[in-house]
C-alpha cells in the first residue's frame, strides 16, 4: 500500500523528533546561561531551563523570547531545593549546570553563598542521577577555582591540575573571598559526588566573561571588564583587586564560552576539567591597548605602583587540543561589548 506523502511527511517529522537531542541547562536567566540557551535552540536541541521565579516576567523577558527559536520550557527551581530538579531534568540527555549564587556584597559568604553552591551541584546531580537519561553532566566553574595563591614572580602557568588555595582565603579572607571559595568547593563536589555515582562530568572554568548579553541589566562581569572605557572608579579598582588577586586579567567572549560547553558535551573522548580562556593581560596592558583602539575616550594609562605585568597565564591549550576553536580574540570581544554600550546608551559617545 503506498503512502500518502503528508503520512510520510508526518513519519519524517516524527523520526526527527525522536532524533531532536533535549539539554537542560540550570539557572537559565543569567548572562551566560541565556546566550547558552539561544545557541542550544540554534543547534536544534530541545530544552529545558530553570529560574528562580517564573512569575517575575522582568527577569526572564529574554529568556521567553528565545522560545521563538525552538522547543524551550522554562521551570521554577531553586538551588536549595532538591526536589525541584526532578522535572526539568527528566529526559534530558544533557544537563548544563550554569546556576550559582553570587554575592560579592555579603556579610556573610558561608552562608549566601558557600553552602548553596555546594548543596546545589549536589542536588542537581541526584537529578541526574534519578532521570537515568543523562549521558553527560557540564559543570560550569571558573578560573576563581584554579588561579588564588600565595605564589609569588611572574610568567606563571596555570592550567586544569591547578586548584584555588582556599585555606590561604579563609584566613586571609581578602574582598570578595566568598565566591572563589564557593567555586571551588562547590567544583570539588561534583568531581566527588560524580565519581561515587559514577557519573560522566565535565567542568569548564572560564575567566572573566564580555561581550554582549541577552539579560535585560548589564552582566557584573561586562561592566567590570568595561569599567576602564567608562571610567567607573569603583569597578576599576575591582579590575586592579581581581589581577592582584587572581594573578591576572584573563578574559574570554561569551559565545566562545557557551560554544565551549557544547562542543565538549558533545565531544565522546572529552573528559575532567578544561580551562576557557582567550586572553591573559594585566590593567596597565588592557589599558594601554584599549586606549589605542578607542582613541576617542579617556582610557587612563598610568598605574603608580600597580604591576605592569601579571604574575600568571591560564592555559586552554587542554581546551584546544581536544579541538576547539576560539572564535573571539580581544578586539572582538571589545568591539561586540563597546557597540552594546552603545546600543543601550551607557557611553557618552
Amino acid at each position: 500500500m503506498c503512502q500518502s506523502p503528508k503520512s510520510i511527511g508526518i513519519e519524517l517529522m516524527a523520526a526527527q523528533a525522536i532524533e531532536l537531542k533535549k539539554a537542560c541547562v540550570i539557572g537559565g536567566s543569567g548572562f551566560l546561561a541565556s546566550f547558552l540557551v539561544k545557541l542550544l535552540l540554534q543547534k536544534g536541541y530541545a530544552v529545558n531551563t530553570t529560574v528562580r521565579d517564573p512569575g517575575n516576567q522582568k527577569k526572564i523577558t529574554h529568556l521567553l523570547a528565545l522560545q521563538s527559536l525552538g522547543d524551550l520550557k522554562v521551570f521554577k527551581a531553586d538551588l536549595t531545593d532538591e526536589a525541584s530538579f526532578d522535572a526539568p531534568v527528566a529526559g534530558c540527555d544533557l544537563v548544563f549546570h550554569v546556576a550559582a549564587p553570587v554575592n560579592f556584597a555579603s556579610e556573610d559568604p558561608e552562608n549566601d553563598m558557600i553552602k548553596p553552591a555546594i548543596q546545589g551541584v549536589v542536588n542537581v546531580l541526584k537529578a541526574c542521577v534519578k532521570a537515568g537519561s543523562v549521558k553527560r553532566v557540564i559543570f560550569t566553574s571558573s578560573a576563581a577555582a584554579v588561579t588564588i595563591n600565595e605564589l609569588k614572580g611572574t610568567g606563571l602557568i596555570m592550567d586544569e591540575g591547578n586548584w584555588t588555595d582556599v585555606e590561604f582565603l579563609s584566613s586571609a579572607k581578602p574582598p570578595t573571598w566568598g565566591y572563589p571559595v564557593s567555586k571551588t568547593l562547590a567544583e570539588k563536589e561534583a568531581w566527588k559526588f560524580a565519581e561515587e555515582k559514577k557519573i560522566d562530568l565535565i567542568t569548564v572554568i572560564p575567566s572573566l566573561i564580555a561581550g554582549p548579553p541577552l539579560t535585560p541589566d548589564v552582566p557584573s562581569s561586562v561592566n567590570l571588564a568595561m569599567s576602564l572605557i567608562t571610567g567607573n572608579e569603583f569597578l576599576i579598582n575591582g579590575l586592579k583587586g581581581m589581577q592582584m588577586l587572581a594573578g591576572s586579567i584573563s578574559i574570554t567572549h561569551v559565545e566562545d564560552v557557551c560554544e565551549a560547553h557544547i562542543f565538549l558535551a558533545e565531544k565522546k573522548s572529552a573528559s575532567g576539567r578544561y580551562i576557557c580562556c582567550a586572553a591573559n593581560t594585566s590593567v596597565p596592558d588592557l589599558a594601554n591597548f584599549l586606549s589605542k583602539r578607542y582613541p576617542d575616550y579617556k582610557i587612563p594609562t598610568e598605574f603608580e605602583g600597580f604591576p605592569s605585568k601579571a604574575k600568571l597565564i591560564i592555559s586552554s591549550e587542554k581546551l584546544i587540543k581536544e579541538g576547539f576553536n576560539f572564535k573571539h580574540g580581544i578586539e572582538d570581544i571589545y568591539d561586540d561589548a563597546l557597540a552594546y554600550f552603545k546600543a543601550k546608551g551607557l557611553l557618552q559617545h
